[in-house]
């Protein structure tokens, strides 16, 4: 088998495709995946985790052969419990040590359901029933979590669980903490199994079940569709999750000796795959970085610091981590360790990533994936050129193709270099279909490429560059927000004709949600009184409208739909427009279609004014929708 090169071109990708991924040698499941790693260097880290986000602060860390066990056990433990295959486990946990005991155990012994810990009660026993769990692994009581909480209100809405089984935080504690803190507290509710005395008690050399996983049994449900909105399981195979671990870390190269850094969630693809699955195929080491991960603000106000004392070497985020770790002093730290970061989830300013690599001396990687396609599709390589605000190659064994469609979503052709099409994906990291056979029209175009809903094109290196989405869906922060619920709270409201709800830029967020509103004939509401009706009637905090844009008539299409590329430039124009005001009043904002780009806003300003444009350049630097100066008129 010849050697696999290092990835610098799309020639590099072509070449270890000529080798078919059936000829890999790959593990069938993720079980002998990680099996295999522990079989092969039982004693080298594998998983270690911090509770507090402190500098100092010791880890608790298993080897391969430990991690192995607490699967094995894991696993056995939910057998023992009547979980099978083709059934589903349930899990509402933050990052811990035993959410990996879950994920993997679960898949082992059956499917494993992850689910949002933030999303609101009601929708967190719609994905519970939707998979048909017959477990739930969730948190004990503990200070400071509401999880508990959340799904005691939904004990009596969930009979068909068999067990659910309580992670105790409290045993993650050191003594006297520990047992002051269970004293405080009491037993656990009546009926309730503790994680731990649970899989103590169970075999960690085997599983119990003698099961053999065939890659096409279904290893696990993610949901997508966002925070609201009616969610879509993507059932992913044991093939898909090890094919897009292989693939994945032809671009990491994960290797003994690296450390990996967790702090997305591990309800979560990128959470479980690129700092997870990836590393354990490299046999690499994850560091989960406290419960919270992102969110804990020790975290991050720590951050380079626990890179130096643990020697990661890699990360992921979103575009919020990397702005938020700009404003934390890296200087006098040693970085050494860190080969480079990835982010993905929603597009990267270029400004952004220019400022964050001059910064850290840190080579950030932009990537592009979704759930449906088990993680990552593309990725611009490491040892090749990257081209900032793109996308970059495919990665090995994952095909990205732009297709052509008409009106009603039908394949009219291939797209030809730098031509905008709707961004599709297919091979073995592509999922099937959601498991709500309902939610699958529509989604394949050209007999079985998906279709992302994402507008994009591919230059003549083979390079991806996203120019906009078909889908509405708005993205805050790598959060997705569907716009229909925000529309459906305003049109609640007895004055309110039309809603639309868009993504307006935000140089944190990447986007925060805004409405425009058309009143009714002889109706009257203020913008402050529709954002309180907003915040009251919206069950998700992320969906809350930032602002609420009263208009004189929504734009429509031809055939009367909502017209929003129309809202989103105006939302564009509004915010520059608003940011550059502090400069000069004269400066005026046109954002038009782009034929490469999807989106550019144009900034006309007085001519000779050099200071000025430099200054334009910078105000809008980390914003993501690209600028264009131009004299005015």
């Amino acid at each position: 088998m010849p050697a696999i090169p290092a990835i610098k071109t799309l020639r590099d990708i072509q070449q270890i495709e000529q080798t078919p991924l059936a000829e890999r040698n790959l593990p069938a499941s993720t079980y002998e995946l990680i099996r295999r790693s522990a079989v092969r260097q039982p004693d080298a880290p594998a998983l270690s985790f911090i509770l507090q986000g402190t500098a100092d602060e010791a880890a608790y860390r298993l080897t391969y052969g430990q991690l192995l066990g607490k699967i094995n056990q894991t696993a056995n433990a939910f057998h023992r419990l009547g979980l099978r295959p083709g059934k589903a486990v349930s899990f509402l946990l933050p990052n811990l040590p035993h959410t990996h005991f879950t994920i993997w155990g679960g898949e082992a012994a059956g499917i494993v359901n992850a689910i949002n810990p933030l999303l609101d009660p009601e929708h967190i026993a719609e994905l519970i029933q939707a998979s048909d769990s017959e477990l739930l692994v969730t948190l004990a009581p503990f200070p400071g979590t509401d999880l508990w909480a959340k799904v005691e209100g939904l004990r009596e809405q969930l009979p068909n669980l068999k067990a659910i089984i309580c992670v105790d935080m409290a045993n993650l504690l050191p003594e006297p903490q520990r047992s002051s803190l269970k004293t405080q507290r009491g037993p656990l509710p009546d009926g309730v199994l503790d994680f731990d005395e649970l899989i103590a008690g169970c075999p960690d050399d085997h599983l119990e079940s003698g099961r053999v996983i065939a890659p096409d049994d279904i290893a696990s449900y993610f949901h997508t569709g966002g925070t609201t909105g009616t969610p879509k399981l993507a059932p992913h195979s044991h093939g898909n999750e090890v094919a897009m671990a292989f693939s994945m870390n032809l671009v990491t190269d994960f290797a003994p000796g690296d450390v990996t850094l967790c702090g997305l969630p591990l309800f979560h693809v990128n959470g479980v795959i690129v700092t997870g699955l990836t590393a354990f195929i490299g046999g690499a080491e994850v560091l989960l970085a406290t419960p919270q991960g992102y969110r804990n603000p020790n975290l991050i106000s720590n951050f380079w610091a626990i890179i130096e004392r643990h020697n990661v070497s890699f990360f992921s985020g979103v575009p919020t981590i990397y702005a938020g770790l700009l404003q934390v002093p890296s200087k006098g730290y040693d970085l050494s360790s860190l080969k480079y970061a990835l982010c993905g989830a929603a597009p990267m300013p270029v400004e952004l990533i220019r400022q964050f690599e001059s910064k850290t001396g840190l080579t950030l990687i932009e990537g592009y994936g979704l759930t449906e396609g088990t993680c990552g599709s593309s990725a611009n390589p490491p040892a090749g050129e990257r081209r900032a605000g793109s996308i970059g190659l495919p990665m090995p064994y994952c095909e990205v193709a732009i297709k052509v469609l008409d009106e009603q979503g039908n394949y009219l052709r291939d797209a030809a270099h730098n031509e905008i099409g709707n961004l599709c994906i297919r091979g073995a990291t592509v999922f099937k279909g959601y498991l709500q056979t309902s939610k699958n029209a529509g989604i394949w175009v050209d007999d079985n490429w998906f279709n992302s809903g994402d507008l994009g094109r591919v230059d003549a290196d083979g390079y991806i560059w996203l120019t906009g989405r078909s889908k509405d869906l708005i993205i805050r922060g790598g959060h997705n927000i569907d716009p229909q619920m925000i529309e459906e709270a305003l049109h609640k409201h007895p004055a309110v004709a039309m809603a639309a709800a868009v993504g307006k830029p935000d140089e944190k967020a990447g986007e925060l949600p805004v409405v425009y509103v058309q009143l009714k004939p002889g109706a009257q509401a203020s913008e402050a009184e529709l954002l309180a009706h907003a915040a009251e009637h919206i069950p998700e905090r992320a969906a809350i409208p930032k602002d609420a844009w009263i208009i004189e008539a929504i734009p429509l299409t031809a055939v009367g739909k909502t017209f929003k590329p129309a809202l989103r430039f105006d939302a564009i124009a509004r915010v520059y427009q608003a940011a550059l005001a502090e400069l000069d009043q004269r400066l005026r904002v046109e954002v038009l279609s782009d034929d490469k780009r999807g989106q550019v806003a144009h900034i006309y300003l007085p001519a000779g004014q050099t200071a000025l444009a430099d200054a334009v350049s910078q105000r809008l630097g980390g914003f993501a929708v690209a600028i264009e100066l131009h004299p005015a008129e």
